[in-house]
């Protein structure tokens, strides 16, 4: 059975009218006939016989019309359905974000507020094999190739996160190595900016002695802002402190700045709405950059 046969015979099931069903079907009206013997043959019942100057289905033929009914139903609606979901697909945007999510989460909630129409999906996956744009971060000077055609670099730098006590309020700036004894609270051992703060501890000559982790960077916010132990803290990445009993103090020994990549992985003009979306994060990230100046910061 072809499919162009079941749906000669759905139609003529329909009207039980050779020709009215062959002027639906924008087709002679031999070809639907032949058609249809073609398919009674294969079958080896009648599926149509002889009612006046019309035609009228067998049992056979009402067995069948009634199972195709459903599939042709759906048959009928798949053009629309594939267009809808070319549509969408188009007009999804898909995001791998290893580095300044909730900034890069913020902004879009702010491109949806003014653009209808596009959607977004979000991914933190290093194995990752392709998406639409991708934010990830790096130790400075860590040239690698290029992902991508379009890629601007962040710099940004991080300071420590320490108690707003007279032991650390006279500083202007600390010597990480002085820290060597104190508790850390970080992300997990698996995060891109982990990583690249435990590399800093290993410059100053130690590893961090860690009394809380966790993959949630809200989690660990809260917790250094509530001034249980001190952490490494992005400029502007993660935002403001809002604790009156914690200080932000640049470091020295070594100085500790890092790389935040975004890069556009499609071409430019090859989806309109990726390029848009793309210059409005490299606006909004710049915005936020500009807001917070490289200089301790007392909260």
């Amino acid at each position: 059975m072809e499919l162009t046969q079941l749906k000669y015979f759905y139609e003529a099931a329909c009207t039980e009218h050779i020709t009215r069903a062959a002027q639906q079907l924008h087709i002679a009206q031999p070809a639907l006939t032949q058609a249809i013997h073609r398919l009674e043959g294969e079958l080896q019942v009648p599926l149509f016989e002889p009612k006046g100057r019309n035609i009228a289905l067998t049992a056979y033929g009402q067995y069948l019309k009634m199972k195709l009914e459903p599939f042709m139903e759906t048959l009928e609606k798949l053009p629309e359905e594939l267009e809808r979901m070319a549509h969408l697909q188009n007009a999804t945007i898909h995001m791998n974000v290893m580095s300044a999510s909730s900034l890069v989460t913020s902004s879009i909630i702010s491109y949806k507020r003014q653009t209808e129409n596009v959607y977004f999906q979000l991914s933190q996956n290093q194995a990752m094999s392709f998406c639409d744009i991708e934010i990830y971060t790096r130790m400075p000077g860590r040239r690698k190739e290029k992902k991508s055609e379009v890629e601007y670099v962040f710099s940004e730098q991080i300071f420590l996160a320490v108690p707003n006590t007279g032991q650390y309020r006279r500083h202007k700036e600390i010597a990480l190595e002085q820290m060597r004894q104190e508790g850390f609270i970080c992300l997990a051992g698996f995060k891109q900016f982990r990583q690249i703060c435990d590399q800093f501890c290993a410059r100053a000559g130690f590893l961090p002695r860690i009394i809380f982790e966790s993959d949630n960077v809200a989690s660990v916010k809260n917790m250094i802002a509530a001034g249980i132990g001190i952490g490494f803290w992005p400029q502007f990445t993660w935002g403001e402190l809002d604790m009156h009993d914690v200080l932000l103090l640049p470091l020295q020994s070594p100085e500790c700045y890092r790389e935040i990549v975004v890069c556009c992985n499609t071409k430019p003009g090859e989806r309109p709405e990726v390029d848009r979306y793309f210059s409005y994060l490299l606006g909004y990230l710049k915005e936020w950059q500009a807001l917070f100046p490289a200089k301790s910061i007392e909260v």
